[in-house]
């Protein structure tokens, strides 16, 4: 009996797809459709990335905003059952709150914001949309809040202190 496990971890990826745009461009003969996806990918542990493609096609949309999220993936500090603590994330007018939450909450997030907690690997976790609920913001917004978290950890290695100390 052959196992065929594979161990490489960009197989591993989990790719959402947020919010799919028709454009139509009027010419002489009609309508063109033009199509553009905006795309998130994460591993599950703390890495995610966005990406957004145009194409003529749906598919090849999809394609291009997965190929550009999966360039953009960056790690996010989490802990075991949340995030750090409380942020705020803001890009153009799109204002995201995240607030950690007890084990067996979930995630209560919107549409777009979940998409991103999920392809990141949060599972419990409070958020709230101020301002602009546009896809485009929403997803930048929650990746500038989650990718401004510092760890216990790092804030402790950056004052130089002891964990214990920045903990209480």
């Amino acid at each position: 009996m052959s196992n065929f496990k594979n161990d490489n971890p960009e197989d591993q990826l989990i790719e959402k797809i947020v919010y799919i745009n028709r454009t139509a461009k009027v010419v002489k003969g009609g309508r063109r459709f033009s199509f553009s996806a905006i795309c998130v990918v994460g591993d599950g542990q703390g890495r995610v990335g966005y990406g957004l493609g145009k194409a003529n096609q749906v598919p090849e949309a999809i394609r291009k905003g997965v190929e550009k999220a999966r360039k953009d993936m960056k790690r996010v500090a989490i802990t075991d059952v949340s995030i750090p603590h409380e942020v705020y994330g803001k890009y153009g007018a799109g204002l995201v709150m995240l607030k950690p939450a007890a084990p067996g909450t979930g995630v209560i997030a919107g549409g777009a914001v979940r998409a991103v907690l999920e392809a990141a690997g949060i599972h419990n976790i409070l958020t709230k949309c101020i301002g602009s609920h546009n896809p485009h913001n929403l997803v930048k917004a929650t990746l500038a809040g989650l990718r401004s978290l510092r760890s216990a950890e790092e804030v402790a290695a950056r004052r130089g202190k002891k964990v214990e100390e920045i903990i209480g």
